[in-house]
């Protein structure tokens, strides 16, 4: 009880402006025959926080289907029938690389005063066969989804450097460009890499076996 005196006497000293300070007040001296007061506004919540919530909860959810829809095309290529050990290697680290990223927004998401929501969209829910490509559409099909990603980390960006004082939060426009932007670009030139060498496969009249075979084997060096 003397410390909650000490602590009223300290803020009362200070200027009464700052939403938290009000509300610390106010739960120092309730008024008379109320219920106590409940302190919300003493959280981690400023910028454009609220306004971007719902902008990075998605986005956790999409690197979540994403990290699950690379590790069905990483046990395609881990079957026995097509035992490809460089193209499995490749989607695992893929989807690792997506599920660690969904872990660290949402510890961002939290950090900074919001919540996660995990929203369950079956659109997104893969479907039978789908990710049962031959190798060349198989990273293709990486190739596209790392682009979306990409340009959804973009227009994150974008929204959270707007001058708009509900959107506006440098500090989510510099995370979003540490742990997304930089590295996506490193990823999409990568595999944009190796559809150029396998795009030349696939052009080859000639069984592309062999070729395939040395690929999957320059993969699993990687």
């Amino acid at each position: 009880m003397k410390v909650l005196i000490v602590v009223c006497a300290i803020f009362a000293a200070v200027a009464a402006d700052e939403t938290c300070l009000k509300d610390i007040e106010r739960a120092c001296n309730p008024p008379s025959g109320k219920a106590p007061i409940v302190i919300q506004k003493c959280d981690a919540i400023y910028g454009g926080i609220r306004a971007l919530e719902v902008d990075l909860q998605k986005y956790v959810n999409d690197h979540i289907s994403t990290s699950f829809a690379y590790l069905l095309m990483s046990t395609h290529y881990a079957s026995y029938q097509k035992s490809r050990a460089g193209f499995e290697k490749l989607f695992r680290t893929l989807s690792d690389s997506k599920w660690n990223t969904a872990l660290d927004l949402i510890k961002y998401i939290n950090h900074r005063g919001g919540k996660m929501e995990f929203l369950a969209d079956e659109s997104q829910i893969p479907k039978s066969g789908v990710y049962e490509l031959h190798e060349v559409k198989a990273v293709a099909k990486a190739l596209d989804i790392e682009k979306s990603l990409a340009t959804e980390a973009q227009r994150i960006h974008e929204k959270a450097i707007r001058h708009k004082q509900q959107h506006h939060d440098p500090e989510i426009s510099s995370y979003i460009e540490e742990k997304f932007v930089h590295k996506q670009a490193d990823t999409i030139r990568t595999l944009s890499g190796y559809m150029a060498d396998l795009e030349k496969f696939a052009a080859d009249k000639i069984d592309n076996s062999l070729s395939l075979h040395l690929f999957d084997e320059f993969l699993q060096g990687n």
